[in-house]
């Protein structure tokens, strides 16, 4: 076991969550796939949560780490839901990209003119058939032989 002299200290672990949550804060602002800026909501969540537990073992007690388990809880909750509703707008318009959903946006509000769009995505060549499995249908027997 470690001894606590050797712990790192509060600064380092403050160190490392901020440069998690500004990491995840870039990836959300600078990213259009809604996946990856779902993805990088969830790397903040977990810098704020690396915040509170170094904070609960500098003060020496299980409140911050108390309040990472809801933390995580409710982040997985959010997570299952956040999927989910990325898998029912890709089937609806079949695509990830944020500036293609603006009639979700409020009423009052302009709709964001994007100047770099998206290059369209090559087309893919059709698949080959797959042959059946199994055993095919059996041809007719032939009634008259002449």
């Amino acid at each position: 076991m470690v001894p606590p002299s050797e712990y790192p200290d509060l600064s380092q672990h403050l160190v490392v969550a901020a440069i998690l949550f500004c990491l995840g804060l870039v990836g959300f602002l600078a990213r259009r796939n809604m996946i990856l800026a779902f993805l990088n909501a969830e790397l903040m969540i977990q810098g704020v949560a690396l915040n509170f537990v170094a904070f609960a073992r500098y003060r020496g007690n299980l409140e911050g780490q108390s309040f990472v388990l809801f933390l995580l809880t409710v982040a997985a909750c959010e997570a299952a839901i956040a999927m989910a509703l990325i898998l029912v707008l890709y089937k609806s318009r079949a695509t990830l990209d944020i500036s293609i959903w603006q009639d979700l946006r409020e009423d009052n509000l302009d709709p964001v003119v994007d100047t770099e769009p998206l290059p369209l995505p090559a087309a893919q060549p059709p698949l080959p058939p797959l042959p059946t499995a199994g055993l095919g249908p059996q041809p007719p027997e032939e009634l008259s032989r002449v």
